[in-house]
C-alpha cells in the first residue's frame, strides 16, 4: 500500500502532517486503504479493529471505497467495532437527518459489521438520563480497547465532532449546545435553520485524542480558511482542531482546494528553495504585485529581494524580464471570442438550473453573438432549492388557470389539494412528496428556460438531463453511476461540440458541482477511449468562488450592457431571488450581486496589475485532464 508521502504532496511548515491529494478520490482511497490494512492486520491476530467514524459528504468517499474493497477484494469487517462521533439530540434514528440513518444507508448496510458491534449515540435519550448514557458510551469504548483509527471532518468554526469552540481539551462524551454557526451550516440538511436541533451528543476531545491514529479530512475552498488556522495559527481552545498538533499520530488529509491557503501551497517560495515552473513564476510575481501595490511593469529588483524572491531573481531575472514575461502571459488570457470567430457548437453544463447565467452569463451572450450554436445542459432539477410557499403559489396558479379556461377542472383541483395537503402535513426537516417535487422541478425548469433566452440561447438548444444521482428529494445524493455518465456522453456525442464549459466551483456546499464535473470528465474519457476526439474543456466559477488571476487561462471582457443582460437573466430565477433556500456560507448577498461583484473585482485586479482596464471579466481555466 502506498504511503501518504507517495500518493500525496506533504506540505512543509505546518506543525502537524498535512498531505494534499490530487483529487478527493485519491484521498478517499488512501485513507480507506490505510484503514483496510489495519483491519487485515488485526484480523490476522484475531483481534478486533476499532474505528471512530464521522458522517457527511466529507468521509463518504472513504466509506464507498471500503464497501468496494469488501465486495470486490473480500475485505472482512466482521471483527470491526465502530463508535460514531455524534448525533443530534432529540432526533430519532428514522429521521432523514439522523446520523444513525445516514451511517446505515451509506456504510453499515453494505458491509458485514455485526449489528452488536455498531455504536452510535442515541439522540432519543431523555435529557435527565444523558449523563449516565454518555458514561456508558465511554465505558464501551474502553472495553473495546480504545479507538485504533478516528475519522474526523472539521467545521468552519474549527469544531471536531460537535466539540464547539472553547470545549475542554480533556472533555468526554456529553450533551452539548450547538454553536450558531454550526446550526447555520446544518440548515440545508434540515431545509431551514429553525429546524436544526439546538443540542447534540458528541464524543469529547479527550476521547478523540486517545485514538491511536487520527485522519482529519477536508475538501473544498470553503474549508481553506479554517484549515490554515488549525494547521498554522495559534494553538487555542477557540479552535478545537488546533489541539490535534499535540497528537502523536494525527494528519490533515486535504484536496488542493482546502489546502489553498497553507503557506506551503500559497507561498512555497517563502518556505525554502523551490523548482520554478511557469505556473509558479506567475503565482509568485503576481503575489509580489499584491504585496508591493505595484503593477507588473513597475516591479524592480529590490522588490524581489525585499520579499524573499532572491532565488527567482537569480534563476529567471532580472526583474524587467520576469515582469514582461508574466505581463505577456496575462495579456494572452484576454479573449473577446472564447470559442473563436468561426461558428461552431458548444455546450455549457449547468449543475443547477441557474449556474449557467450566474457564472458565465456574459460569456453565453458573447457565444450567441459570435453565432456559435450554444447549447445549455441543465444537469439536475434543482427542485430541493425551492421554498414551499413558491410550490403552493404555482399549484394555486395552475388550478385557477384551469378553472378560468375550463380545462380539466377535477384534475387541477386535485393537484392543488395534493400539494396543499402534502405541505400542510410535512414536518420541519421532512422531504417533499412526489407531487411537491414535481411542482418545484417545474418552477426551476421554467426559470432556466427564461434565463437562457435572455442571453439569446434558443429553446431547442436547452437540455434538461435530470441526472439520476440527484433524484433523492433530500440534500444527500446518490453517487454517480453509469446511467449518469451515459446521459452526459450521449448528449456530447449528439451535439459534437468543439468546447465544453463545466462548473469548476468546488465551494458548492452540497458537492453537486463536483459530482457533475466527475460525470462529464468520465464521459469525455469514455469518448476518447472509444476513438473519439475530446472537446476543449473550460472550467468556470462564480456563484461561490472566483478564480485567482494567476489561475485564469481565458478572461472574457464584459461591457456594462453585458452585465445588464446577465443581471436580467439571473432575475428570471425568481425562486432564488431575494432569499435563496441554500445561499451558502457567510455570504448574505444575492447571487446576482455576488456574480457582478466577482466579475468587476476580477477586472479591477487586472487593472491593478497594469493590464487593460475593463468593466468586468469572466474567468475560465482549461481543464488539465485531472479529476477535481
Amino acid at each position: 500500500m502506498a504511503t501518504a508521502t507517495q500518493s500525496a504532496r506533504a506540505i512543509l511548515g505546518t506543525e502537524l502532517p498535512c498531505y494534499v491529494f490530487e483529487s478527493p478520490g485519491d484521498l478517499a482511497r488512501h485513507v480507506a486503504h490505510s484503514i483496510a490494512g489495519m483491519i487485515r492486520e488485526k484480523n490476522s491476530f484475531g483481534q478486533p479493529a476499532v474505528l471512530g467514524l464521522a458522517t457527511g459528504s466529507t468521509p463518504v468517499g472513504v466509506y464507498r471505497e471500503l464497501i468496494r474493497m469488501h465486495k470486490e477484494e473480500q475485505l472482512d469487517l466482521s471483527n470491526v467495532i465502530t463508535f460514531n462521533l455524534d448525533e443530534y439530540h432529540g432526533l430519532g434514528p428514522e429521521r432523514l437527518q439522523s446520523y444513525h440513518r445516514w451511517m446505515h444507508e451509506h456504510f453499515f448496510g453494505e458491509v458485514n459489521i455485526p449489528a452488536e458491534n455498531i455504536h452510535i449515540p442515541d439522540g432519543t435519550v431523555p435529557a435527565s438520563e444523558v449523563d449516565e448514557y454518555c458514561m456508558k458510551y465511554e465505558a464501551a469504548i474502553e472495553r473495546a480497547g480504545g479507538i485504533d483509527v478516528q475519522l474526523l471532518g472539521i467545521g468552519r468554526n474549527g469544531h471536531i465532532g460537535f466539540n464547539e469552540p472553547f470545549s475542554e481539551p480533556n472533555s468526554r462524551t456529553r450533551l452539548v449546545t450547538l454553536d450558531a454557526l454550526t446550526r447555520k451550516d446544518a440548515s440545508s440538511d434540515f431545509f431551514t435553520e429553525e429546524s436544526v436541533p439546538t443540542q447534540a451528543i458528541t464524543m469529547g476531545l479527550g476521547t478523540i485524542f486517545e485514538a491511536r491514529k487520527v485522519f482529519l479530512i477536508a475538501l473544498g475552498e470553503h474549508k481553506s480558511t479554517i484549515i490554515q488556522e488549525a494547521a498554522e495559527g495559534p494553538l487555542t481552545d477557540r479552535l478545537p482542531a488546533s489541539h490535534l498538533r499535540e497528537h502523536i499520530d494525527a494528519a490533515f488529509m486535504l484536496d488542493g482546494a482546502s489546502a489553498a491557503l497553507l503557506r506551503g501551497v500559497a507561498t512555497p517560495w517563502l518556505m525554502g528553495p523551490v523548482r520554478w515552473n511557469d505556473a509558479l513564476i506567475k503565482q509568485a510575481v503576481m503575489w509580489l504585485c499584491e504585496k508591493t501595490g505595484k503593477a507588473l511593469l513597475k516591479l524592480d529588483n529590490n522588490d524581489f529581494r525585499q520579499h524573499d524572491l532572491h532565488q527567482l531573481l537569480r534563476e529567471h531575472g532580472p526583474s524587467d524580464r520576469l515582469a514582461h514575461r508574466v505581463f505577456r502571459w496575462m495579456m494572452d488570457t484576454i479573449e473577446y471570442h472564447p470559442a473563436g470567430r468561426e461558428p461552431q457548437r458548444v455546450i455549457c453544463f449547468s449543475p443547477h438550473p441557474d449556474d449557467d447565467v450566474i457564472s458565465m452569463g456574459g460569456t453565453l451572450i458573447r457565444l450567441v453573438e459570435d453565432r456559435h450554436e450554444t447549447h445549455v445542459a441543465y444537469m439536475t432539477s434543482g427542485n430541493i432549492a425551492v421554498f414551499d410557499h413558491d410550490a403552493k403559489q404555482l399549484a394555486d396558479l395552475v388550478t385557477e388557470y384551469n378553472r378560468t379556461f375550463d380545462i380539466d377542472r377535477d384534475a387541477s383541483g386535485q393537484l392543488e389539494s395534493d400539494v396543499n395537503n402534502d405541505l400542510l402535513n410535512k414536518d420541519a426537516g421532512d422531504a417533499d412528496s412526489e407531487a411537491v417535487l414535481k411542482i418545484k422541478s417545474l418552477i426551476r425548469w421554467s426559470e432556466a428556460k427564461a434565463g437562457a433566452k435572455v442571453c439569446g440561447c434558443r429553446e431547442e438548444h436547452l437540455h434538461f438531463l435530470d441526472l439520476p444521482f440527484y433524484r433523492t428529494g433530500t440534500i444527500a445524493k446518490h453517487p454517480i453511476t453509469e446511467d449518469d455518465v451515459r446521459i452526459v456522453r450521449e448528449l456530447i456525442e449528439q451535439v459534437q461540440p468543439a468546447q465544453l464549459y463545466v462548473a469548476g466551483d468546488l465551494s458548492d456546499p452540497h458537492g453537486t458541482h463536483r459530482v457533475c464535473a466527475q460525470a462529464i470528465f468520465r464521459a469525455v474519457a469514455e469518448i476518447v477511449e472509444a476513438g473519439g476526439e475530446a472537446p476543449e474543456v473550460l472550467l468556470y466559477r462564480g456563484a461561490w468562488q472566483e478564480w485567482a488571476p494567476h489561475q485564469i487561462d481565458i478572461a472574457v471582457p464584459l461591457s456594462p450592457r453585458d452585465i445588464d443582460i446577465k443581471r436580467a437573466a439571473i432575475f428570471r430565477h425568481e425562486s432564488q431571488k431575494d432569499s435563496a433556500l441554500f445561499p451558502g456560507p457567510d455570504d448574505p448577498r444575492e447571487f446576482w450581486q455576488r456574480a457582478e461583484d466577482r466579475n468587476r473585482n476580477t477586472a479591477d485586479l487586472y487593472n491593478r496589475l497594469g493590464l487593460p482596464e475593463y468593466f468586468a471579466l469572466e474567468g475560465f481555466v482549461r481543464w488539465d485532464g485531472k479529476p477535481l
